[in-house]
């Protein structure tokens, strides 16, 4: 008799790379992406401080105007190097501080990272290309930032199933970006939000009512009305300065 027992197999690891729709039959894989953080700030009234640490940093940002707080602020972070992102936030936190009166409102920060469904037909521009322009697109100077987490159910739907409902909601989208309404910044955020939630959305556009008109339009489908747990909270932002690097 085999006395010897069987070695455990390893298993194999798993492939993180992103992955888009394939070309000539090969497909498309990357392991680059961008990461967007939020920051928010309220009594703000000089706005002199945050923009020479933004005119000082390396890593392209938006300052933004609060709407919904008139003496608010938010700083948008892009970077492909999340730990570069974290050194620059930072900086900003602890500067920020030096202005008087200006308060950090931790609640209010996003987090994500671009990403793919393996259905793109060129993966680059949309994961680092697509995105950057559009945050900082000067013709499109408002912006609606916010958080949705999905509800369990949504996940042991079948695949196909899956791609009919978030069809229904890309399909709006298009329309509203083909009338030069709004463009879309889509970002996952599993485990990177200290409120569990899996998504963060940026809308940005010309103007700001048809932001509001498509968020109100996206309630419809059928993703909404049966499979969102949560959005929110909403930050509603008008650009006060981009800073592109190159």
């Amino acid at each position: 008799m085999n006395t010897e027992q069987k070695k455990p197999q390893r298993p194999e690891p798993p492939d993180i790379q992103e992955v888009g729709a394939p070309i000539d039959g090969k497909p498309q894989v990357s392991a680059r992406r961008l990461f967007f953080q939020l920051h928010i700030f309220r009594e703000c009234f000089d706005h002199r401080l945050i923009i020479k640490i933004l005119e000082k940093g390396s890593l392209n940002a938006v300052l933004y105007d609060d709407l919904n707080h008139p003496t608010g602020i938010g700083v948008l972070f892009v970077a492909e190097d999340p730990t570069v992102l974290m050194a620059e936030s930072r900086t900003l936190l602890v500067k920020a501080q030096d202005t008087p009166k200006v308060t950090y409102r931790p609640e209010m920060t996003m987090t994500g990272r671009t990403y793919s469904s393996g259905r793109e037909p060129n993966l680059e521009e949309w994961l680092l290309n697509r995105p950057l322009q559009n945050v900082l697109n000067p013709e499109f100077p408002w912006a609606i930032w916010y958080p949705l987490r999905r509800k369990p159910e949504f996940y042991r739907l079948e695949y196909r199933e899956r791609g009919r409902i978030l069809g229904e909601h890309a399909l709006l989208g298009r329309s509203y970006a083909a009338g030069g309404y709004a463009s879309d910044i889509r970002l996952a955020c599993f485990g990177l939000d200290t409120n569990d939630n899996e998504f963060v959305i940026g809308l940005v556009g010309p103007d700001l009512h048809p932001l509001s008109r498509l968020i109100q339009d996206m309630r419809q489908t059928e993703q909404t009305t049966k499979y969102i747990e949560s959005l929110g909270p909403f930050f509603v932002g008008k650009v006060r300065k981009q800073f592109a690097r190159g």
